[in-house]
């Protein structure tokens, strides 16, 4: 599926890592800050690149972009991250048009999401083709790609129950608190970072729990007393951490640190305590795990429950697909028609010429020639000419060699 609408010799690529091959520490490492993100952006749009949109969540970090060769966008995924070609060799993975579509179709729907049916990716793509369209990398063919896109994840959220029960990481969070935790309700929980999965964790707290004893802290107050405004939580002075560790009893971990933000000397040797770190790269230190008394568990242990409501969502990937499949076919019909776009113009200017040249030679020979007339029945016949074709291209089971006849017939 080569896109006759970009530069030639140009290809669509979806290059990326994800939770399938890459652990925790790996992601950690192709992870992409905003700052980042738009360096690539401002990068690419000084290149001239077609088009670019960059995702980078703590399951995945993706390139969807035109390039000659995917190198090109390897290269810059690996100059702004602290990844190296080497790790891309080991857990990357390339796909080239027709493949690149489905998968961004797979990833947008929640089918390719670490938790199935997580479609809390869906706003994440939006948030990144947003932010390259600011760079003028979303071209044509990328905005209808996400529209497609986000019109079968809607379809899929209300046609099936792929999103039913739990949806994200956040709601997997509290379910393993539930379980693990007894007496709940009254436990000490403090979460540390206002990440958005770390928010997201903390409504399905206050939800589930009915705990009235949660603390939230943040290197910047202003942000978590701006969370705080909106659920029952305490807000704790940054400087307070370590007083405040001494007496929780579920620490929930959302920094968005790129070194570890807790670590054994801050936390209490004689209390026994659950760790939930859902920061990517990981913001709890490893060597906490060798203290006694401490449980730690990251978000990759929390995405393989695999519990009742999991299983039962597996029925209906079947219908997911077909609607996937549906509007798939209609983007693909779109692209067809714009690939004619070009040639079908080329046609309609040939027929002008020869009507602009026809009614110029009978306007000398017929006296009282009525030009008015002679142009509305020229330009009826060329739409009716340049229809006939178009349907022609559409049903024609090989659209390329009826292209190449009629650029050889009216000399294109």
């Amino acid at each position: 599926m080569t896109q006759n609408t970009i530069q030639k010799e140009t290809h669509f690529y979806t290059i990326g890592i994800s939770y399938k091959k890459a652990d925790a520490d790996m992601r950690g490492l192709f992870s992409l800050d905003t700052e980042h993100q738009e360096s690539i952006l401002a990068e690419a749009q000084a290149g001239k690149m077609e088009g670019l949109a960059i995702i980078s969540t703590c399951n995945r970090t993706e390139l969807y972009g035109f390039a000659e060769h995917p190198f090109q966008l390897i290269q810059k995924l690996c100059a702004h991250s602290k990844a190296t070609l080497e790790d891309f060799e080991k857990v990357g993975y390339i796909y080239k048009n027709k493949e690149a579509v489905n998968h961004l179709f797979n990833v947008g729907t929640g089918l390719d999401s670490q938790i199935l049916g997580d479609f809390e990716v869906i706003s994440q793509l939006k948030k990144s083709f947003s932010l390259a369209k600011q760079y003028h990398l979303i071209n044509a063919f990328l905005e209808r790609l996400l529209n497609s896109v986000i019109q079968a994840s809607k379809r899929i959220k209300n046609e099936t129950e792929l999103s039913s029960g739990a949806t994200s990481v956040s709601f997997a969070s509290v379910q393993y608190i539930l379980q693990n935790v007894t007496d709940i309700s009254n436990k000490k929980i403090l979460l540390f970072g206002t990440g958005k999965i770390g928010r997201n964790t903390c409504e399905n707290l206050i939800k589930h729990t009915n705990n009235e004893h949660i603390t939230l802290i943040n290197r910047t107050k202003e942000k978590a007393q701006e969370i705080a405004g909106k659920f029952n939580v305490l807000v704790k002075d940054y400087a307070l951490l370590e007083s405040e560790l001494a007496q929780t009893d579920v620490l929930v971990v959302a920094t968005g640190s790129k070194t570890p933000t807790i670590t054994e000397e801050i936390l209490p040797k004689d209390r026994k305590i659950l760790i939930l770190d859902l920061s990517i790269p990981k913001n709890v230190a490893d060597s906490v795990q060798r203290m006694d008394k401490v449980t730690l568990i990251h978000m990759d242990h929390l995405s393989q429950i695999t519990d009742d409501t999991l299983e039962r969502r597996k029925a209906f990937i079947p219908q997911a697909q077909q609607i996937i499949e549906e509007i798939k076919e209609e983007f693909d019909q779109w692209l067809q028609n714009r690939r004619f776009a070009p040639t079908i113009q080329a046609l309609k200017h040939s027929l002008e010429e020869l009507k602009n040249g026809e009614i110029d030679f009978q306007r000398k020979k017929i006296p009282d020639f009525n030009e008015q007339q002679a142009e509305i029945i020229s330009d009826r016949i060329i739409q009716k000419i340049t229809t006939r074709f178009i349907n022609h291209l559409k049903e024609s089971a090989s659209p390329e060699e009826s292209l190449s006849l009629m650029k050889q017939v009216f000399e294109l």
